[in-house]
């Protein structure tokens, strides 16, 4: 099988790839094209080619786009998370749609941002979708790969939770403070925290990418979601740091403006209910378990 991935030097692309390539599929990581003033375009190269035989992919994964979490929201910086994600991926369904040479599948990212800040209500993949920012970047970038059915292609939408790894993402952010002991609950500490191990993540998209009876949404998440406050305690306890320094909801704000409440406060209690009922089996249940591994 021919595995065509964009994002694939990304904290998960990196991993899927490697892990891809050991189970013996043909992997091809594709590259945004650059215009003549060497700038990353919204488009994408797909023609690739070897030992002058054209390659065309079975399946398409689409992991590219701006780091939401990377700078402060600004006006700007809100246009570019967005049109990295939307507008890349209306350009690469638009080639595919025109190909002679159709993929099996095409799974693209989300994220559980799609489901907006819910409290405590636990939510699924049958669930509405939320009304700021965050959700509609996930509602529109779902939306722009649903054409690809039309057309007899399996199509997948991965609503990422947030993912544990001490190489990147939040995670790695917070190990600094934490282990010099100026960690903390943000906000009440109450609002819910749906996780996954990268190890579980990356099993998922593998599996998923096996079974082709799965469709849709899915929620790439540990089916035990906790509270920030226990996430914090938690993370503190596998370093041997206590967690003292609770961070209040306006001190997030003036720090982190509009991502504060996006999400650092934002609660989404979110069950993997089509991996569960797919018969998927996570290795890592429980966030002490998960975060022991993950740091060791």
């Amino acid at each position: 099988m021919n595995i065509f991935i964009t994002g694939s030097s990304g904290l998960v692309g990196t991993d899927l790839c490697d892990k891809l390539n050991q189970k013996n599929y043909s992997v091809y990581k594709l590259d945004r094209i650059h215009n003549s003033m060497g700038l990353n375009s919204p488009d994408w190269n797909l023609d690739i080619s070897q030992d002058k035989n054209t390659v065309h992919a079975n399946t398409f994964i689409h992991l590219a786009g701006e780091n939401i979490a990377a700078k402060r929201w600004s006006d700007n910086q809100k246009k570019k998370i967005y049109e990295s994600r939307i507008l890349g991926t209306k350009k690469l369904v638009a080639k595919i749609i025109a190909s002679p040479n159709k993929p099996k599948t095409f799974i693209c990212a989300s994220a559980i941002g799609y489901y907006g800040d819910r409290n405590q209500e636990l939510l699924d993949e049958n669930s509405i979708s939320g009304e700021n920012f965050v959700s509609k970047i996930c509602k529109d970038w779902e939306q722009i790969t649903q054409p690809l059915k039309d057309h007899g292609i399996r199509v997948v939408n991965l609503r990422f939770g947030v993912i544990l790894s001490k190489k990147g993402g939040a995670l790695k952010k917070m190990l600094i403070p934490f282990k010099l002991g100026l960690g903390g609950a943000l906000g009440t500490g109450q609002q819910k925290f749906s996780w996954i191990s990268l190890e579980d993540a990356i099993k998922a998209i593998i599996y998923i990418i096996e079974k082709p009876n799965i469709t849709g949404p899915v929620n790439i998440t540990s089916p035990n979601p906790v509270s920030n406050s226990v996430y914090t305690k938690t993370l503190a306890k596998t370093l041997n740091r206590p967690a003292f320094f609770d961070m209040p909801a306006f001190i997030c704000r003036l720090l982190f403006g509009k991502i504060a409440d996006e999400l650092l406060l934002s609660s989404q209690s979110v069950m993997p209910k089509k991996l569960i009922q797919n018969g998927f089996s996570f290795s890592d249940i429980d966030i002490e378990s998960a975060l022991s591994k993950t740091l060791k």
